[in-house]
This record gives structure tokens, sequence and C-alpha cells, in this order.
């Protein structure tokens, strides 16, 4: 980055003229001492680090993305844009960014136009080897995460000596789980920058982030930031799940399992809400251990059946309201008499007797290992 920042600041000297560098995504890169002609667009670049979305497709409409050539755009009053001269940064035939001038008060001369242009091969070759070099520190990030994720102390401790986490700093885990069915590229892709934004925000808490094959993860210093953050930064939906903090980035495979798990609850039990923190899963935090073949023999019978659906929800409801037959029949306006007659059908095809205590239990851990399972989905 000195490089880019020193060839930017002494062309801007040779020019007597500010200047912007962007890559090709229009995210500023460097820019020089700002005087002179200025609109709001480049002061919001400046601060922003990018255009806004308006902005950047008017200038794709001017033809900036095709162009080998240095080219003048044409002003647009209705955004508040000035006209510019953009010369295009390219490696070989590989766009990597853009270099812009306002061109107004007074209009840049061609012989300045052409002195820009002879300088971007330079701005091309520095921009190439920043974008190496930040291409091998993410895949290194990436390779540690991973490792952290997986339990490897020395993964760890590579993050720390490499300043990308604190020593000594506590940390919690978040796992973002979309909602959608089958993950796939586009859906990771959202995933991804929805993170590197967030990661952006909230860089006091020295986050790190991983994008796995259907969920994302998010590992903050400290306690959890909170859920609705990671659902404002996600272009897509997601139900986002919470692990207890741990003491050290060390340990931070055990909070990551319990995200993890506590996503997946979330995904299962809507009731939950969109999101789960692991500590406040209740009883479904004694049930993601078990396998879910583990079942009272009687619902095996009733989840056979996609006709007894309707007997396990008023099952559930029953024991979810501690065997109260006015609070169900209230909870699912049904007469007491409708109520009765389903009950009697779930102890004649369960084989079971509800006035047995221990049977209630079974049947209740049950039902909320099956909905854990996927095997039993309510329609409410």
């Amino acid at each position: 980055m000195a490089d880019l920042q020193r060839i930017v600041d002494d062309l801007a000297a040779r020019l007597d003229r500010p200047l912007l560098l962007e890559d090709r995504v229009q995210r500023v890169v460097a820019y020089s001492e700002q005087s002179g002609a200025m609109d709001d667009i480049r002061r919001d670049s400046i601060l922003r680090r990018h255009t806004t979305p308006e902005v950047r497709a008017w200038l794709r409409a001017a033809g900036i993305h095709d162009a080998s050539a240095p080219l003048r755009t044409p002003g647009a009053p209705p955004l508040g844009l000035l006209p510019r001269v953009c010369v295009p940064v390219r490696h070989g035939s590989a766009l990597l960014g853009f270099l812009w001038f306002i061109d107004a008060e007074p209009e840049m001369p061609d012989a300045d136009i052409a002195l820009a242009a002879a300088s971007a091969p330079l701005l091309a070759m520095a921009l190439f080897h920043e974008s190496l070099a930040t291409g091998l520190a993410s895949h290194r990030e990436l390779e540690a995460v991973t490792g952290v994720l997986l339990g490897e102390r020395d993964a760890a401790r590579q993050l720390i000596e490499a300043g990308a986490f604190p020593q000594g700093q506590p940390v919690t885990a978040l796992v973002a789980r979309p909602v959608a069915a089958e993950p796939d590229e586009p859906l990771r892709m959202a995933l991804e920058q929805g993170l590197l934004a967030l990661r952006r925000r909230l860089s006091g808490h020295h986050p790190l982030h991983l994008v796995r094959y259907d969920h994302g993860v998010l590992l903050v210093a400290g306690p959890a930031v909170p859920a609705e953050d990671v659902h404002a930064a996600l272009a897509v939906p997601v139900v986002v799940g919470v692990g207890r903090t741990r003491p050290a980035l060390a340990d931070a495979a055990g909070s990551y399992t319990e995200a993890l798990h506590a996503a997946e609850t979330a995904a299962r039990v809507p009731g939950l809400g969109p999101s789960a923190e692991w500590a406040r899963l209740g009883v479904y935090r004694l049930l993601t251990g078990l396998p879910d073949h583990e079942l009272h023999p009687g619902l095996e019978h009733l989840l056979a059946d996609p006709q007894h659906l309707p007997l396990l929800e008023t099952l559930e409801t029953y024991l979810d309201l501690a065997g109260s037959a006015v609070a169900t029949s209230r909870v699912l306006r049904l007469h007491r008499t409708s109520l009765y007659y389903r009950l009697q059908r779930v102890e004649e095809l369960a084989q079971t007797d509800l006035k047995d205590g221990g049977e209630r239990l079974a049947l209740h851990l049950g039902l909320k290992l099956a909905r854990l399972s996927g095997r039993y989905r309510p329609r409410v």
C-alpha cells in the first residue's frame, strides 16, 4: 500500500491536480491531497471508501469497464457528479482499477491525460502486487481460522502473532445459517460479502470469519455482538446461533460447536425466533447430542404416517402445557371432547398411558428430538 500511495502522491504533484485510485469494483484504494474542484461524490467516496450503486451504474454505462485508454465521462447533475477523466488501470488485459480526475475548473489538458496514462502501467503493477499480497494474507487467515474451529492451538497462536486477534482476550462464536434449503455459490458469496462488511463495522471486536458449505462463522473478541447486527449485515435470510464465550481463541472450537447447534435448532424450531443462544436453549441443549433413533417406540408409529400429524401437534401442545386440558383446548381452539378424543387416539396408536409421568416425559423429549432431526415438522 505504501508504494501505491507514493505513486499517487507523485503523480498528483506532477500534474498539480488531485486524483483518486479505485480497484476494479470501485473501492477506494488511495487518493492524493484534495484541492480545487470537488463534488459530494468525491467526498463520500473518500469517507466511505466506495461510491454509491447509482454512480457506479452511471459510470459503467459511460463505458469505463470496457475502456483500454483514457476517456472523459460526462457529469450527472441529478447525482451531484462533475465530469471526470477516467484512466483504466490494466495488467495485460485484466482490469485492476481506475484512476480518476475531476474534469472541471479547468478541464484537464490532453497532455496531462497522456502523462496520467503513462503512469497507469506502474500503478497496475503496484495494484497487482497488492492484490497478490492481500490474497495470500486472506488465504493464510482462512487456513488458520479453519484450524481454530478444529481445535488446533497452533492455528490460534498464528492468528495472535499476526495481530489478527488480541492476546489474552476471550472469544465468542456466532453462526449464520441460511434459511434456503440448498446452499449454492451465490448464497455463499452473499455470506462472504455480508460477513466482510460486518467485520469492517465491528473492527473493535477484532472479528474473524469463515464461510463453510452451508453456514458462515464469525469469531469476535469478548462477549457476543448482537445477533441483530448479523441479520442486518446479510442480504439473505438466516438464523443465527450464538455459542458461549470461551477464555481464549484456542478454545473457540467449543463455542463454534455450540453456535452451530444453536443455529440448527433455531432452523428446526421456529418458535425460538431467528436467533438462538446455546445457553438459553433449555431442553434442546440436552437433545442435540442424542441420536434420533432413540425415540419412544409409539412415536415411531405416529411419525410414520403423515395423517397422524394433527395428533402429534395436539400431543406436543398438551405436554408443553404440563398436561392441562383447559390450556390445551384454549390454545388449539378445540372443544374439550375433541381434545380428549385425540389424546385417546394417541394412547391407542402409541400404546402408551398419558397418566404415567415417565411415559409423558419420554414422549415429550421424543417429540423435541424429532423436531431437531427434521422428522417431525408441525404446521405452526
